[in-house]
C-alpha cells in the first residue's frame, strides 16, 4: 500500500430472498454495521458513498445500486468498492470474476470482502484460486435455491395453490391461508356485471364507458385502495380507468370460472430474468381450486361473442340482436345491417358483405324486420320441439325396459344386503357353537374371521354400487342440461340479445330469401331424437 494513500471507498450491501439469503445475518443493517466497523480500523479509507441493493439477486450485476456505483467509479468520485463477503457482491461465477479479476484493476479500484479476507491490495491474496472457487461456490448455491424454489412452486401449481403476488380482479386471498383464492364481496359482482352486460349486447368499449361514469374503479385503482403496493408503467392519467383491454381480459379469464390456470410463463434458467411464453400444453389446469364467480355455461357464452362480429352503431348500446350471426348462405361470410329511408320511414336490411365490397356473390339481401319475424317463430317451434322431446323423453325412461339399469342396481343392492345378514347370523351363532363344544377356539376365530371379512366387503361393494348409480343420474341429469337453455324461453314474445346467444349457432340466409336457423345443441338434440324408435306414437303430456 503507498504510505498515505487515501481511498475514496463506497460501501456496497445487497439482500435477496430469491438467492436464499438469510434475512438475519445477512440484513442490510448488519451489512453496514459490519463494512463501518472494519472502516473505523483502516484510517487510510474514507467513506464517500452508500449503495444498497434491497430484494435485487446477486445472479446478474443488472442492479440500479450496483449501477450507481460503477458510474461513481468512472468519474473518479470513488477508487475503493468494500462489501460484507463475496455473495454480497454478487452469485454469478464468471461476471464477479470479471469484476474483480479485470475490470476493478483496470479502473484502479481496491476491492475488499471483509468475511473472505479479500483484499484487493494485497498481491499474496489476489494471485490466490481461493477467490474464484469462493465466487463458483456461490453461483453453485444459488442454483441450487433455484431449483429447489422451482419444485416447491411447481407442487403448488399442481395442488391446485395460487402463488402470485396479487389476487386477480373478483377475488381476495384467504387471511388464513395465501395460497387460496375467495370471491372479493364487491369486486366479485363487478365481474359479474360485466358478464351480464356482454350477454346483453354491449361491447368492451361500452361497458368500460358504464363503469367510468358508475365511478366503479378499474382493477388497479382497486387494489390501492384496499392498501396493495402496485406499480405500473402503463398509467396515462392521473387516476387509471376502465378501458376495452381490460373488460376483454376479465371476459376471457377462465379463473372466474373456479379454474385456476397456473405456469403460463417462466424463465430459461437462474440466471435469465427475462420471460418467455410456456406453450398452452404445459400449463397447470386445475379445476375446481376456488369458488366460482359466473358460471361455466355464461363463460362458454361470452367466448362465443368474442368471437364474431358484435360492433354496436355509434348511437346505440348495444349490438343488434342478430348481429355477428347472419351469414350468407353460399359464401358464408357475414351479412351487414344497413338502413334506407323510403316514404318517410326508415327500414333496416342486410345484405351480404362480400356482395357490398363488389366481390363474386348472388345477391342476399333482406329485410330485418322480415329476419326477426321468421326467426322469433323458428325459435319458437323449436323451443316446443325441445319441450316435446324431453316429455317423450320421460315417457321412455319410465317404461318398464328403460328402468332395467336402475333396477339392476337395486337388485344388486338388495342381494348384498341379504349376504350382509346371512354372515352376520353365522357370525353370531359362532359363539353358541363354541360353548358347546361343536367348534375349538382356533376355527372360532378362523371363522370369525372369514365372516367379518365377507361382511366388510359387501359393505364396500354397496358403496361402489350407489356411487356408480349416482354418477349415472348425475350423468343423465348432466346431458340433459342443455335442455334447460330452451325450456326458460317458453311463451317467447320477442328475440333478445341473450336469447339469440343462448339458443342460436348461425342464421344463414338464401337468394330466395329463404333462411335457415341452425341451433346450439344440435348434436344433443338428435342423439335424444335418435331414440325414440321409428313410428312410435307417444301421448304426450297435457
Amino acid at each position: 500500500m503507498s504510505a498515505g494513500k487515501i481511498y475514496n471507498a463506497c460501501i456496497y450491501a445487497r439482500l435477496s430472498r430469491d438467492d436464499g439469503d438469510k434475512v438475519e445475518s445477512d440484513s442490510i443493517t448488519n451489512q453496514r454495521a459490519l463494512i463501518r466497523d472494519f472502516i473505523a480500523k483502516h484510517p487510510e479509507i474514507r467513506v464517500v458513498s452508500e449503495k444498497t441493493d434491497d430484494g435485487f439477486s446477486g445472479v446478474n450485476f443488472e442492479r440500479p445500486a450496483f449501477r450507481e456505483m460503477m458510474d461513481e467509479i468512472r468519474s473518479g468520485k470513488v477508487n475503493c468498492v468494500v462489501v460484507k463477503d463475496l455473495s454480497r457482491f454478487g452469485r454469478n461465477y464468471i461476471e464477479a470474476g470479471n469484476y474483480i479479476e479485470r475490470v476493478f484493476p483496470f479502473l484502479g479500484v481496491r476491492f475488499i470482502a471483509i468475511n473472505d479476507s479479500y483484499d484487493s491490495i494485497d498481491r499474496n491474496q489476489s494471485d490466490s484460486l481461493i477467490i474464484p472457487f469462493k465466487n463458483l461456490i456461490n453461483d453453485a448455491y444459488c442454483k441450487d435455491i433455484s431449483v429447489k424454489i422451482r419444485s416447491q412452486l411447481e407442487i403448488k401449481r399442481k395442488n391446485g395453490q395460487f402463488i402470485g403476488a396479487f389476487a386477480v380482479y373478483g377475488y381476495l386471498k384467504d387471511p388464513e391461508d395465501h395460497n387460496r383464492l375467495v370471491p372479493d364481496v364487491y369486486a366479485s359482482e363487478i365481474v359479474r356485471a360485466i358478464y351480464k352486460w356482454k350477454l346483453q349486447g354491449m361491447s368492451q368499449g361500452r361497458i368500460a364507458d358504464r363503469l367510468n361514469l358508475q365511478g366503479v374503479l378499474c382493477p388497479m385503482e382497486y387494489k390501492l385502495s384496499l392498501g396493495m403496493k402496485v406499480q405500473t408503467n402503463f398509467r396515462v392519467h392521473g387516476k387509471a380507468l376502465w378501458t376495452p383491454v381490460a373488460v376483454t381480459r376479465i371476459l376471457t379469464n377462465e379463473i372466474y370460472t373456479g379454474v385456476l390456470v397456473q405456469g403460463k410463463c417462466s424463465t430459461p434458467n437462474y440466471k435469465i430474468k427475462k420471460m418467455f411464453q410456456k406453450d398452452e400444453s404445459e400449463w397447470i389446469r386445475v379445476e375446481g381450486s376456488h369458488e366460482a364467480v359466473v358460471s361455466r355455461a355464461e363463460f362458454d357464452d361470452v367466448q362465443e361473442l368474442l368471437k364474431k362480429d358484435i360492433r354496436s352503431a355509434p348511437d346505440e348500446e348495444t349490438v343488434y340482436p342478430f348481429s355477428g350471426y347472419v351469414k350468407c348462405a353460399d359464401c358464408g361470410q357475414n351479412m351487414v345491417r344497413k338502413k334506407y329511408r323510403s316514404g318517410g320511414k326508415e327500414y333496416a336490411y342486410f345484405i351480404c358483405s362480400t356482395r357490398k365490397a363488389g366481390k363474386e356473390c348472388s345477391t342476399h339481401c333482406i329485410r330485418a324486420d322480415f329476419l326477426e319475424c321468421a326467426v322469433l317463430e323458428t325459435v319458437r317451434r323449436q323451443v316446443e320441439a325441445v319441450a316435446d322431446l324431453q316429455r317423450m323423453t320421460e315417457i321412455l325412461d319410465s317404461l318398464p325396459e328403460c328402468k332395467r339399469n336402475v333396477f339392476n342396481y337395486d337388485a344388486q343392492v338388495v342381494k348384498l344386503k341379504e349376504e350382509i345378514e346371512r354372515n352376520e347370523n353365522f357370525r353370531l351363532k359362532l359363539y353358541e357353537n363354541l360353548q358347546e363344544g361343536l367348534i375349538g377356539q382356533d376355527e372360532y376365530f378362523l371363522f370369525k374371521k372369514s365372516y367379518m371379512d365377507k361382511i366388510q366387503s359387501a359393505e364396500a361393494a354397496i358403496r361402489a354400487v350407489e356411487e356408480e348409480r349416482k354418477q349415472a343420474v348425475e350423468r343423465n341429469r348432466e346431458n340433459l342440461k342443455w335442455m334447460d337453455a330452451f325450456r326458460k324461453y317458453q311463451n317467447l314474445e320477442a328475440l333478445d340479445r341473450k336469447a339469440v346467444v343462448n339458443l342460436i349457432e348461425e342464421i344463414l340466409v338464401f337468394e330466395d330469401k329463404r333462411i335457415e336457423v341452425r341451433f346450439r345443441y344440435g348434436a344433443e338434440y338428435e342423439k335424444l331424437m335418435s331414440r325414440i324408435p321409428a313410428g312410435t306414437e307417444l301421448r304426450m303430456a297435457e
